[in-house]
């Protein structure tokens, strides 16, 4: 379970976040939502360490991360991943080398073991044979799967999105879609995704977080926030102004 308690945070006196406060239960799937730029990806980041609150505390599986020493998060980190928006892939690396490099990190596999822990991922998203191409001679669309079969191969407890569809065709969008909640139910995963894409909410996200002026102003189910009177959320969720 992760726990948000109070957390506050700041860049340059600006406030960013400010008082946030929710729970994760184990194997729900969770979507961040807001405007740009009202501290989504802020919030996740403070999820696995990269970020510190100026007050308030991340307790994931009952530790304190931001108390934690950097060792000590680097063993909880090894029960979490993240798909960053673009990818993150090293160009000068293959795919092999992409996946390799986190197994390296975050596993005590030998290395027959991480050969067919990345050939199983790979796989796993829909992608046979490209292990050793770059990637710069694969699609936008698989780039975003290489980084979902590199996030599973830890065989994480938590993964984090960050935008998964960001720049995607629909179609694409909706087979990123559906390998979220193939890699959520087959690996039994509790998910956290940022989003602007509302095919998510719906189709993906068991729990809705939404954020405005730095503060939760919704926190529920699909059902209640396309159910809401909220004339600002109703205005987000359906693009255009209902007043």
């Amino acid at each position: 379970m992760i726990c948000i308690n109070n957390i506050n945070k700041s860049f340059h006196l600006k406030n960013i976040l400010n008082d946030i406060s929710f729970k994760v239960k184990s194997g729900s799937s969770v979507a961040i939502i807001g405007e740009s730029g009202v501290g989504k990806s802020v919030l996740l980041k403070h999820l696995n360490g990269l970020l510190i609150p100026d007050f308030g505390d991340i307790i994931i599986d009952k530790k304190v991360i931001n108390q934690l020493s950097f060792n000590e998060l680097q063993e909880v980190r090894k029960n979490m991943s993240m798909v960053f928006q673009f990818g993150a892939l090293f160009d000068s690396m293959t795919v092999k080398e992409n996946i390799m490099l986190a197994l390296d990190h975050l596993t005590s596999l030998n290395e027959d073991e991480k050969n067919k822990r990345i050939i199983d991922c790979l796989q796993s998203v829909n992608l046979n044979n490209i292990e050793d191409l770059y990637p710069n001679d694969i699609s936008g669309g698989m780039k975003k799967r290489v980084g979902i079969a590199r996030a599973i191969a830890i065989k994480p407890k938590y993964i984090l999105y960050d935008e998964p569809t960001t720049g995607l065709d629909p179609i694409t969008t909706d087979k990123i879609i559906n390998l979220m909640t193939k890699v959520q139910r087959v690996n039994k995963l509790t998910s956290i995704v940022v989003t602007h894409e509302m095919k998510i909410v719906n189709e993906f996200a068991s729990q809705i977080i939404m954020l405005k002026d730095g503060k939760i102003i919704f926190d529920g189910t699909p059902d209640e926030l396309n159910s809401t009177k909220d004339k600002y959320i109703k205005y987000f969720i359906l693009g255009k102004d209902i007043i």
